[in-house]
């Protein structure tokens, strides 16, 4: 069926291809990467000049930097008057002449370097959204002179370094000392046709619009990190001639390779290897700013240097630098800052399906009975904007979504253990006329919570509804406004568990403001939908070749492997703030331009307010877009966690967002955007997920089989096993291509029971992974590097990846193939057993190893040392999964050790702020000798047994095994010599108890 339907759309549709092509049009969902003309409208948002612009010099070389004058020691650090060195150069505008620098040493990993304008005009973070550690002088005194970290200085020109007291002859950490770097500019390298991309000066540079600051990096520097965005370089970030170029401005396009996306994140994570000792160290940069910029990474000719160089267009310089000394350590340090991961439910862990253009309720619940029927394990069920009401948000549509059904057909979900979530977009509509009704914008009107215009009238967008408006998360109002649109949601029929947040970059189909003189009667969409009569997603999927024999090219398999697109070659490097009053910024500035900014980052799509909102729109608290444009999602993020809250009193909100800001994580998880079908983007979704967990966003997932355009069998085979052991599990495609529900092909439906009985087999282990991210901020998954740091040929993989401590997963990334190529961590000195088979693999130390990968089967391989609790009997939900006994896997190291632990609660309330935290258990896994101990501790009552127990690596059968002093019947237990496997069964253990089990 699934074939004929395609064969029919492409025969409807050739002659729509050659008109296609010829208009450039792309056909892609969510306006990713629609064509929009500018509404012609008064652009009342969008009058360029704020104040009389004075044309500046654009020259960073002539800025004389600055002088550190008026030094005072503190009990924890120092603070310091920068004044200007010299005649300003007003590059980008108007130079701010005098400074005041703040060092704190927070805690002995942790240091705090704050450069600000001393008159607190720049615009800062607002403390009331963001918290940031607090602490008092006696917190602080004792890490002056015991923190690892080290701030040192030269007074004039003002520069500073950081480097470690544990090693205080290795090159510093971040270093500002460039005088032996030319002075004169330095000719555009990364782009000779961008004068931008040049290099000419080095000194501090702080203005009004334009703030800059550079610091050496070691060449050939490991650097990860910096994002949101889709590398050609791979996780680890370019610092060649060529270079990184990131730019932070939340931008809605659709996973564009090197161009910034929809998230801000300027942290990065630098390892270093000593060639001499062949150890590592890592450490952290955070620079908290919601400034829209560039950071360059780079190595310019002639310099014999690599340099990470910050330009800002406002705000102030707010650095932390982290100690680590590991990767996770790193990553830990900074979630204390930006905070912890969110408590996620043990349903969010489960299988997610949506799909844009389920037309209506019967649609949808088709997909849940097929899932069913094929025995493909569904946990939610998602609606696009399908569900809504002309497009509206809060609503169902009466005809296709009506309310009652809904109701009806959500509880149905909730009665066999199952979930459901809608979509909500960022923008709000407008009403049509005097009888329309639309109680969350009129109320929105009453409550004063929509953003303005610079004349204080209300700000007019354009999205999928038609005219919108946007919430001012700054309103006083505005949290209790949405609570109660979201609640009388709810109340309507939409009982939902979750929510998914879209567009709230926050994405406008005008380049800025619509204008005042727009039409609200016009409640049409605003742009063509893909799937529509004229706009079908007609292209083939990749590697689709008609001339292969048989009829159906490789829309499916039959056995056989077809794609037979170009291949891409791969490298061997690929394959394997202590103000207490904060400034409004450019709101409150002179000679400030607030449309067209002097200094133009590379924003994708060239000018800032291009598909956004106008950068001169306001919000309540006198704050204006250009300084609060890259916190919008985050402002909408923290709104939604506290209404759900209030929706579901004691439940853990689950939200999935887009755009996303440093601190994001307290409050969301993410997906990766509006990817496409294709092979790479296959693999660009393993660097996604392990740039978000570096961001303390670990709840991230892709849009599984890709969303973009037609996939076909072999990539949705292969996708499906892969993102089984990425945190967020969904397939989700758009309007008007091919479905690609997993039952679509039995090959696909087979590879997805086989991973999803894996993923539930180790939902206790990523639970306990997860709990360890909101309490400690360890992230689940990782790179491989996280876990072996002194070993160089890991630091550019990231075509594999570990689930937590103890599981490697190698997927196929390229199609046509039975075998893939990967490389097994610790050099011979760690043995990995098959998932499968529990066989140990013969590893080639230190090199690659080709492993075989028929379709449908995903290598996954467990680490010596590893002690993980499963769940015995995988079911089709995650409840349903829960209601079975545990076993315990152990895969003994050399020595005869291993070690693990799990968390165990309900999986569902939400953890106390008060500290006293709800009933959990933990259990503590110890191998060691000739046995086990089994230590448990906590309040919460595990009804569950511990069934079965596997223990791997004993070289010998036991005489005897028992378990708390009592001997285990020989029919109990067997031992397989051939895998050096002990199992004992039928011993049933209680968890709530501690237990030893010994094998003599």
């Amino acid at each position: 069926m699934l074939l004929s339907r395609f064969v029919s759309i492409l025969t409807a549709s050739l002659t729509f291809l050659f008109i296609m092509s010829l208009c450039g049009l792309l056909l892609l969902a969510h306006m990713a990467t629609f064509k929009f003309a500018s509404a012609n409208f008064p652009t009342d948002a969008q009058v360029r000049v704020v104040n009389d612009t004075p044309q500046w010099s654009q020259n960073v070389s002539s800025c004389p930097g600055y002088n550190l004058e008026s030094l005072h020691e503190t009990s924890h650090g120092l603070t310091a008057q920068l004044n200007l060195a010299g005649a300003p150069c007003n590059a980008f505008s108007e130079d701010i002449a005098n400074l005041t620098i703040q060092v704190t040493y927070e805690t002995q990993t942790r240091l705090h370097v704050n450069i600000f304008d001393t008159a607190a005009q720049q615009f800062t973070l607002p403390p009331t959204y963001f918290d940031r550690p607090s602490m008092s002088d006696s917190d602080s005194a004792s890490f002056l002179n015991s923190s690892d970290l080290k701030f040192n200085y030269d007074p004039s020109p003002f520069a500073f370094w950081i480097s470690r007291r544990s090693a205080p002859n290795s090159p510093p950490l971040f270093d500002t000392r460039l005088t032996s770097l030319p002075i004169t500019p330095i000719p555009p390298f990364i782009d000779p046709n961008d004068s931008r991309t040049a290099f000419d000066g080095f000194q501090l540079v702080f203005e009004r619009q334009y703030l800059q600051l550079t610091s050496v990096l070691p060449t050939d520097a490991n650097i990860y990190g910096l994002g949101e965005v889709v590398s050609s370089s791979g996780f680890r970030r370019d610092v060649s001639q060529n270079g990184t170029i990131q730019t932070l401005w939340a931008r809605d396009d659709a996973d564009p390779v090197n161009e910034n996306i929809y998230g801000s994140h300027s942290v990065y994570l630098e390892h270093r290897f000593n060639e001499t000792s062949h150890t590592s160290q890592s450490h952290g940069v955070f620079l908290s700013s919601a400034a829209g910029s560039d950071i360059f990474l780079a190595t310019p000719p002639s310099t014999n240097k690599s340099l990470v160089q910050y330009r800002l267009l406002g705000g102030t310089l707010d650095l932390y630098f982290f100690s680590g000394p590991s990767p996770k350590t790193v990553i830990e340090q900074y979630g204390e800052v930006a905070g912890l991961p969110a408590w996620q439910p043990m349903w969010g862990f489960g299988f997610h399906l949506c799909r844009w253009g389920y037309s209506n309720i019967s649609d949808v619940k088709e997909q849940v009975e097929n899932m069913r029927a094929a025995n493909v394990p569904l946990e939610v069920m998602w609606n696009d904007i399908d569900l809504y009401h002309s497009y509206r948000d809060f609503t169902s549509d009466p005809i296709s979504y009506p309310g009652d059904e809904m109701r009806t057909f959500i509880r149905e979900l909730a009665s066999n253990g199952q979930h459901y979530i809608p979509i909500v977009d960022a923008a709000i509509n407008t009403l049509a006329n005097s009888t329309d009704v639309y109680d969350p914008y009129t109320q929105g009107i009453e409550q004063n919570v929509f953003i303005k215009n610079p004349d204080n009238s209300t700000y007019i967008g354009q999205v999928w509804p038609g005219y919108t408006v946007f919430p001012d998360w700054f309103s006083s109002n505005a949290a209790q406004w949405w609570a109660e649109a979201l609640q009388n949601w709810t109340n309507a029929g939409i009982e939902f568990s979750g929510i998914w947040l879209d567009m709230n970059e926050a994405s406008s189909f005008c380049d800025g403001s619509c204008g005042s003189g727009a039409d609200l009667s016009n409640t049409s969409v605003p742009v063509s939908l893909p799937g529509n009569p004229g706009d079908l997603v007609v292209d083939y999927p990749e590697g689709y070749n008609s001339t292969i024999s048989g009829p159906s090219g490789n829309i499916t398999v039959n056995g056989t492997l077809t794609f037979n697109a170009k291949q891409v070659s791969l490298s061997p490097s690929t394959k394997r703030g202590l103000l207490s009053k904060r400034g409004l910024g450019s709101a409150n500035g002179s000679n400030i331009d607030l449309n067209d900014p002097p200094y133009a980052i590379h924003n994708g799509f060239g000018p800032l307010s291009t598909r956004t909102l106008a950068t001169n729109a306001t919000h309540s608290g006198g704050y204006v877009e250009l300084d609060v444009h890259n916190i919008f999602g985050y402002m909408e993020e923290r709104a939604t966690n506290l209404a759900l809250r209030q929706v579901h009193p004691g439940q853990r909100p689950f939200i999935i967002s887009r755009s996303t800001f440093p601190s994001s994580g307290k409050w969301t998880g993410h997906w990766l955007g509006d990817n496409y079908s294709n092979w790479t983007y296959m693999a660009y979704s393993i660097q996604g997920v392990l740039q978000f967990q570096l961001f303390q966003i670990p709840m991230v997932g892709a849009d599984t089989c890709g969303f973009q355009g037609n996939t076909d069998e072999e990539l949705c085979n292969r996708w499906m096993q892969l993102s089984a052991f990425t945190p967020f599990y969904r397939n989700h495609n758009q309007r008007g291509a091919l479905s690609q529900e997993p039952y679509r092909w039995e090959s696909v439906a087979t590879a997805s029971r086989t991973a999803i009985a894996i993923r539930y087999s180790l939902l206790p282990y990523w639970y306990t992974l997860f709990a360890n991210a909101s309490t400690h901020g360890t992230p689940p998954v990782r790179a491989l590097f996280f876990e072996f740091p002194d070993e160089p040929e890991l630091f550019a993989v990231d075509r594999q990846f570990m689930v937590g401590s103890d599981i490697l997963v190698t997927p196929v990334l390229t199609p046509n193939v039975s075998t893939v190529d990967g490389i097994f961590p610790g050099r011979g000195q760690v043995t990995w057993r098959d998932w499968y088979t529990h066989v140990i693999v013969n590893a080639t130390a230190g090199g690659y190893t080709t492993l075989d990968a028929p379709l449908g089967h995903i290598n996954v391989h467990v680490r010596s040392g590893a002690a993980i609790l499963l769940h015995a009997q995988p079911g089709y939900t995650t409840n349903e999964t829960r209601q079975g006994p545990y076993s315990l896997l152990i895969s003994l190291a050399t020595d005869g050790s291993a070690y693990g632990t799990a968390y165990i609660d309900d999986g569902i309330t939400l953890p106390e702020e008060n500290g006293h935290g709800i009933a959990s258990r933990t259990l503590k896994f110890v191998a060691h000798g000739n046995g086990v101990t089994v230590e448990s501790t906590g309040a919460f009552k595990v009804v569950q047994s511990l069934a079965q127990v596997t223990v791997l690596g004993l070289p010998n059968a036991p005489r005897s095994v028992s378990a708390d002093g009592k001997d285990v019947q020989r029919s109990a237990w067997q031992y397989d010599a051939g895998v050096q496997r002990l199992i004992i069964s039928e011993q049933v253990i209680d968890l709530n108890d501690g237990s030893v089990i010994r094998w003599q």
